[in-house]
């Protein structure tokens, strides 16, 4: 649940009277006046907590590093579609879809990537790695995240859907090129399938975003660190926030 506190009593006297009238006539319902604690604002900025009912936590600023690299690639012309692995309810997806309709592009679909049942056990037999997850975390449905874009009228043609686990459904994508690649597997395993079946596809002068590049999610981190140096990826990555970052693949 998102935190709330009281709202304290304002200064002023027509202030306090009309916040007693307020006051007096929610508690006979069992309210009362709240706010939000001034320290959520910045956990919100930065995409920090597990908000209770918005379609994204991937904080404001990841959400303009989103609209920045959409919006490039579209002045740029850089062919392909956008994708996110990994897309929770729906928001940052919800978003780029968003950001095609302001400017009138047709041309281009926004991939919906996720098992829609959580993510999977992690395979520390193959990856050992220290995952925080037990696998099923994270879970919600395709008709969810559906409903989620029909809220916001950007539930059409240009939206398409992956459903299942990276490993049975990247393999055979019918994706020919991608400007915009979102990357938020949280485990090592699901980081680097992305990359290996999502990566050769990204057009040069196309953006990788990472989600969990943070010290938080150390194998989500390594995944990445492994895969640039596995191919020999120079590009420099640039922080976004305490999570986030992202590079532009060479032109």
């Amino acid at each position: 649940m998102d935190p709330y506190e009281p709202l304290p009593e304002p200064e002023g006297a027509l202030k306090k009277w009309a916040y007693s009238i307020a006051d007096r006539a929610l508690a006979a319902r069992g309210q009362q006046i709240v706010r939000d604690p001034p320290w959520i604002w910045k956990n919100r900025e930065e995409g920090r907590g597990w908000p209770a009912n918005a379609e994204t936590m991937v904080g404001l600023k990841r959400l303009d590093n989103i609209q920045f690299c959409v919006t490039d690639v579209i002045r740029q012309k850089v062919p392909g579609d956008l994708i996110e692995c990994g897309a929770w309810r729906g928001g940052a997806c919800i978003f780029m879809r968003a950001v095609l309709a302001a400017y009138g592009v047709k041309d281009r679909t926004v991939w919906v990537s996720d098992s829609f049942e959580g993510l999977p056990p992690p395979k520390e037999d193959k990856y050992p790695e220290a995952h925080i997850w037990q696998g099923g975390e994270m879970a919600v449905s395709l008709e969810e995240v559906q409903n989620n874009f029909k809220k916001y009228g950007l539930l059409d043609d240009q939206v398409k859907f992956l459903k299942g686990f990276f490993i049975d459904t990247l393999p055979k994508a019918p994706i020919e090129r991608l400007a915009v690649l979102r990357v938020d597997g949280d485990l090592y395993e699901s980081v680097k399938q992305t990359l290996d079946y999502m990566y050769p596809k990204v057009s040069p002068g196309g953006y990788i975003l990472l989600d969990d590049y943070g010290e938080h999610l150390p194998p989500a981190r390594k995944a990445v660190d492994d895969y640039r140096k596995a191919h020999g990826i120079t590009e420099p990555i640039t922080r976004v926030d305490w999570s986030g970052a992202f590079w532009q693949k060479a032109k």
